[in-house]
Order: C-alpha cells, then sequence, then structure tokens
C-alpha cells in the first residue's frame, strides 16, 4: 500500500490595511490636497537613461586600420 504523501498548502498573506482600495484613495486625495501633482507618461516611455553607446561584439583577430 503507498503512502500518501502531506502535502503543505503555502500560507495566505494577510492583506496589509495600509494597501487597500480605501486606504490608496485616501492617500491620493490627501496628496493632491496638499498640492502634489500626478504625471501621466505617455505609452513607450521609459526612464531608463542610456549611459554608454552600443556595445558590440567582436568575434576573431582585430583587423588593423
Amino acid at each position: 500500500m503507498a503512502s500518501a504523501k502531506s502535502v503543505k498548502s503555502k500560507p495566505v498573506k494577510e492583506q496589509n490595511e495600509d494597501f487597500t482600495r480605501g486606504k490608496i484613495d485616501d492617500q491620493v486625495a490627501a496628496f493632491l490636497a496638499s498640492g502634489g501633482k500626478i504625471q501621466q507618461i505617455p505609452l513607450g516611455v521609459s526612464g531608463q537613461v542610456a549611459t554608454s553607446g552600443p556595445r558590440h561584439i567582436t568575434l576573431g583577430k582585430r583587423h588593423a586600420n
């Protein structure tokens, strides 16, 4: 007779009160009331800034110029 494996289920994450929908709405309203502004970023725009040029890989020997 085969023995049954005991399988542990993942613990249920408790919802943090700071991240409930009502709390987030209240925080956004307080931010806007204090003079804060929400900036909408267009689709396709990245916050990543390219600090160097492209990196090309050269296989084989280098050619003398």
